[in-house]
């Protein structure tokens, strides 16, 4: 859908009023989410999905001990192993932090499968999103994983040190993962500068269904699951905000053209 200049000569990129959404309106969704990851049509996902998140962080945590234990060489044996065990811990902690970075990963490989079941179970009367070319798609995904992987590194630091690294990581990944699972969603439907203008135009609510997504990913266990939960989720944000916008004063109104026709 292409976008149509705002009445009255505004900017297109001008925030959209409708702030009561962000209060009842994205509660009722992230539930929306949170209830259709246990339904049927989403379970050979669930469990495609938690098996590749557990695969990938169990290789990375083999591979940083085999690491350690090639580099790491002691004259005391109990000294070693000591250092082995805590440091152990540590790197479970540190895998923590990348779950975020696995659920981005991911959000690409299930994208498509995912959004087609929201769609087609809560907005069965409107036309059905087109998925990613596979290259574009698989390029997006894994610039993004760089990036989050870059932010939660710098971020780990802090938090092990610094009480302001837990606001900062939420902060982080809020933004990251907003932005993310939004333009994913989004590109569905839209060519890529509509589904930046729609992005920037809901930047607040957008950001705040990030850090919903970003307090998902930091609870253990139940982060497996964030890939679902994050693109149901959005699915369900994109189509209010698409639902906002082609309303008479939004940006995807029909153009008169169009109207007439």
């Amino acid at each position: 859908m292409q976008i149509v200049g705002r009445r009255g000569g505004g900017s297109p990129l001008a925030r959209a009023p409708g702030g009561a959404y962000l209060k009842p309106a994205m509660f009722l969704d992230a539930k929306r989410a949170f209830d259709e990851i246990f339904s049927p049509p989403f379970r050979s996902v669930l469990w495609k999905s938690v098996g590749l998140t557990l695969g990938l962080l169990f290789l990375v945590w083999l591979a940083l001990q085999g690491l350690l234990a090639y580099f790491l060489a002691l004259p005391y044996g109990w000294l070693e192993t000591g250092i082995e065990i805590f440091s152990g811990l540590g790197l479970i902690v540190g895998l923590a932090f990348l779950v975020a970075p696995a659920t981005s990963l991911f959000a690409g490989i299930f994208l498509d499968e995912i959004a087609e079941v929201v769609e087609a179970q809560h907005y069965p009367g409107e036309p059905a999103g087109r998925p990613l070319p596979l290259l574009e798609g698989i390029v997006t995904t894994l610039q993004f994983t760089a990036v989050v992987v870059a932010v939660n590194l710098v971020a780990l630091p802090l938090v092990l040190f610094l009480g302001s690294g837990v606001v900062i990581f939420f902060i982080a990944n809020g933004y990251l993962l907003g932005r993310e699972y939004f333009d994913l969603a989004a590109r569905r439907f839209h060519d890529r500068r509509t589904a930046k203008v729609l992005r920037l135009r809901h930047s607040g609510r957008i950001f705040l269904a990030g850090l919903l997504i970003a307090g998902f990913t930091a609870v253990p266990i139940l982060n497996l699951l964030a890939p679902l939960f994050a693109t149901a989720f959005m699915v369900h944000v994109h189509k209010r905000i698409q639902h906002r916008e082609q309303a008479p004063d939004g940006v995807l109104r029909a153009a008169p053209g169009e109207a007439a026709a």
